[in-house]
C-alpha cells in the first residue's frame, strides 16, 4: 500500500495561476462547495507549506513525480465532508485519498482511512480490498465498477455524513458502510474491521472526530484536478431557515377538507423538539409565504421512528396558481421507496428522461433511502431550467427545460405521519 515517506523541504514550485480550475458554478457555490485548487489550501504532512519536489503543476493538474515529496493534506480539517476530484493514473500507478488525517504518526495513512487509487489493469498482485475504489484493506469495491484505462481521467467522490461513508468511482457507488452511530461513536462493525487489519497497530486510526483530507505520494504516476470539498452538515453560505424549529411562521396551511372535519388547517401540523410533524390527514399541504425561483433547498425527513410505518408525501417546487389539491408545481416525491421520483402536476413545463417517464411520473434512476424511520436528506437544486434531486448525497433524477418562474415551496400532507427538520435554502444568484 504505502511506505513511510520522506518529507522534502519547500520550494516555489506552485503558483495560483497554474492551479486555477474552472470556477465553481453559482449553484455549487450556493450549495457550499469550496475549491481546493489554490496552493494555500494544501500543505505537506506535518509541514506548514507544500513540498516543493515531488509535486509538479502543469495545465492545472497536481501531478506526482520522482523523487517524491511526501503526502499533502488540506490545511482545513473536516468532520462530515463531501470531496470530489478527477484523477488520472499511469500504468501500474498506486495512490490514495485519505480522510480525517491528523499529524499524529509517521505517515498520513496511519490515522486516515483511504479511498484506494490503483491502475487495476496493469498493477499486479493486488487483493480485492486493495483495488481501485476500495476503502483500503477494509471494504473491497462493489462489483461492476467502471475504471477508465491508464492515461484517462476518472472521477472520485467521497461522502461521510450521518455516520455513513460512501465512495463513488465515475458515478457508481463502490463502498457504503455505517461506521459511526448517531451519537458519533464507532459501530461494532467498524471497530472489528480495524481490529482485523494492520491498522490496529496505530492508535486512533479511523476514529478521529475530524481531520484533513490527504493525497498520497506513492511513487508517482497519478494526477489530480478539479478538487473541491464541502461540509454537507454545515450551513450553506447565506442560507435562510424556512422552518424556525418553533412554529409555522413563514408557512400557510392549505387543507381543503379541514372545515368538513371541523379542524383548523394548521392543526394537521405540529412542532415538537425542533421537528415539524405532519399527521398526514386530512390531505393538503403547507406552503411558504414567499416565492422563490432559483435556489438550493435542503431538508431532512423521516417517517415515524417508533411505528416505522411507510408513507407518502412530497416537496412541491415553483408552485403557482390557485391553492388546491394538488396545485401546479413540480413535485419531488417522498413516498417510501420512491424518493427521487418526479411528478408533473397540472402540466408544468419540464422535460425528463423518456425511458423513465410514465404519464406524469418520472422514475428515479435508483434508490438511496435509509430504512424507514431513519432520517434522510433531500438536496434539491432548482437552477434556472434544470431541477436536480439528490437523496442522501446521490443524484437520482434531473429535469431540464423546466419553466422558470417564481413560486412557493410546499410540503404535502398525504395520508401518513412524516417528520421534517433542518429546512433551509440559499438562492442562486
Amino acid at each position: 500500500m504505502r511506505t513511510a515517506t520522506v518529507i522534502a523541504l519547500l520550494s516555489a514550485a506552485f503558483s495560483t495561476t497554474a492551479l486555477a480550475r474552472e470556477p465553481l458554478t453559482a449553484a455549487e457555490q450556493a450549495a457550499g462547495w469550496k475549491s481546493l485548487s489554490e496552493p494555500t489550501a494544501w500543505r505537506g504532512y506535518k509541514q506548514e507549506k507544500l513540498p516543493g519536489q515531488g509535486w509538479v503543476v502543469k495545465d492545472g493538474e497536481f501531478r506526482q513525480a520522482p523523487p517524491g515529496g511526501g503526502d499533502i493534506e488540506t490545511t482545513q480539517q473536516f468532520g462530515d465532508f463531501e470531496f470530489c476530484c478527477s484523477f488520472k493514473l499511469d500504468d501500474k500507478a498506486n495512490s490514495g485519498i485519505m480522510w480525517r488525517v491528523v499529524d499524529k504518526h509517521d505517515t498520513a495513512w496511519q490515522t486516515g482511512p483511504e479511498y484506494q487509487l490503483l491502475e487495476d489493469h496493469t498493477y499486479q498482485g493486488a487483493q480485492p480490498g486493495q483495488m481501485c475504489g476500495a476503502l483500503y484493506d477494509l471494504y473491497p469495491p462493489a462489483e461492476g465498477k467502471k475504471l477508465n484505462p491508464a492515461g484517462q481521467w476518472n472521477e472520485a467522490r467521497i461522502r461521510l455524513g450521518s455516520g455513513i461513508i460512501r465512495q463513488y468511482l465515475n458515478g457508481g457507488k463502490t463502498v457504503e458502510a455505517r461506521i459511526f452511530a448517531e451519537d458519533g461513536k464507532p459501530t461494532r462493525e467498524w471497530l472489528d474491521k480495524i481490529a482485523a487489519s494492520k491498522f490496529k497497530a496505530y492508535d486512533g486510526f479511523g476514529l478521529q472526530a475530524k481531520g484533513a483530507i490527504a493525497l498520497q505520494d506513492h511513487g508517482g504516476g497519478v494526477a489530480f484536478k478539479d478538487l473541491k470539498v464541502r461540509d454537507p452538515s454545515a450551513p450553506m453560505p447565506g442560507e435562510i431557515a424556512l422552518f424556525n424549529g418553533k412554529d409555522l411562521s413563514g408557512w400557510k396551511a392549505i387543507v381543503p377538507e379541514a372545515e368538513k372535519a371541523g379542524i383548523k388547517p394548521e392543526s394537521v401540523w405540529e412542532v415538537k423538539d425542533g421537528i415539524l410533524i405532519c399527521k398526514g390527514n386530512p390531505v393538503g399541504y403547507i406552503r411558504t409565504d414567499k416565492d422563490y425561483t432559483n435556489y438550493v433547498l435542503k431538508l431532512e425527513w423521516r417517517f415515524n421512528p417508533v411505528t416505522k410505518k411507510a408513507g407518502n408525501s412530497g416537496v412541491l417546487l415553483r408552485m403557482v396558481g390557485e391553492d388546491k389539491v394538488w396545485p401546479k408545481s413540480v413535485e419531488a416525491q417522498l413516498q417510501s421507496g420512491s424518493a427521487g421520483d418526479f411528478w408533473n402536476i397540472d402540466e408544468f413545463k419540464m422535460t425528463t428522461e423518456p425511458s423513465r417517464l410514465n404519464g406524469r411520473n418520472t422514475k428515479k434512476t435508483h434508490g438511496n433511502e435509509n430504512p424507514v424511520g431513519e432520517w434522510n436528506e433531500y438536496e434539491i437544486i432548482v437552477d434556472h431550467g434544470t431541477v436536480t434531486l439528490k437523496v442522501n448525497g446521490e443524484v437520482l433524477n434531473e429535469a431540464t427545460e423546466v419553466e422558470e418562474l417564481a413560486g412557493k415551496i410546499c410540503l404535502q400532507s398525504e395520508g401518513a405521519e412524516i417528520q421534517f427538520r433542518n429546512i433551509r435554502l440559499v438562492e442562486i444568484k
